[in-house]
């Protein structure tokens, strides 16, 4: 079973990578930030955290106008988000 702290420093990462590509637009980058903004909370549970994160990318997954690289990086994201349990 994975370590949820490690994941959850995975996915903050994951999230910063996005936050940094200039390729993603703006209003994606934007929600990655705010996104990695509820995963660093320490103030919550990590799988509120998780839970949380999860709803707010869930915004963003089907905007037509993300880039199929990044797509792919969010369905990862979520993928290993909802490995955290929630507690």
């Amino acid at each position: 079973m994975p370590n949820p702290e490690k994941t959850m420093e995975n996915c903050i990462l994951m999230l910063q990578h996005i936050q940094e590509d200039s390729t993603i637009p703006r209003n994606i980058r934007r929600v990655a930030d705010e996104t990695r903004a509820l995963l660093v909370n320490n103030g919550k549970a990590m799988g509120l955290r998780a839970a949380e994160a999860i709803s707010k990318i869930d915004e963003i997954s089907n905007d037509p106008n993300m880039p199929i690289h990044a797509r792919t990086r969010i369905w990862e994201l979520v993928s290993q988000l909802e490995t955290i349990p929630l507690d």
